[in-house]
């Protein structure tokens, strides 16, 4: 996971609503992440679904459902609510994503502590 202070991108990069995915790493220090944002809010979550620990997008930044009111899962459909990473529907129904602290500095989306 990248440190505390790590830029990752401007807020108006990402659309609202919207997502952005990210990758560190390679190799078993690879670490993937990704941001939604919506209603003028930005989360950040881990991008693996806690029921097959696969990335959830299979394209680049494909983070939402068509209507862009939940996060999904491309491999099992499984469904999020994009303010709590909570799994309303699909194999993994009752989890939850993992949430990643961030914070919005002078317009840029930077990780925080947690």
């Amino acid at each position: 996971m990248p440190p505390p202070g790590t830029a990752l991108c401007r807020l108006d990069a990402i659309d609202d609503p919207g997502a952005k995915g990210f990758v560190f790493g390679g190799g078993t220090q690879r670490f993937e992440m990704f941001l939604v944002r919506n209603d003028g809010a930005v989360r950040a979550y881990v991008n693996e679904c806690p029921h097959a620990l696969t990335p959830l997008d299979i394209w680049p930044d494909r983070f939402l459902t068509q209507d862009e009111t939940k996060i999904v899962c491309a491999t099992h459909a499984a469904l999020f609510r994009i303010e709590d990473g909570f799994c309303t529907s699909g194999p993994c129904a009752g989890k939850s994503l993992e949430k990643l602290a961030i914070e919005v500095v002078d317009g840029v989306v930077r990780m925080a502590a947690k």
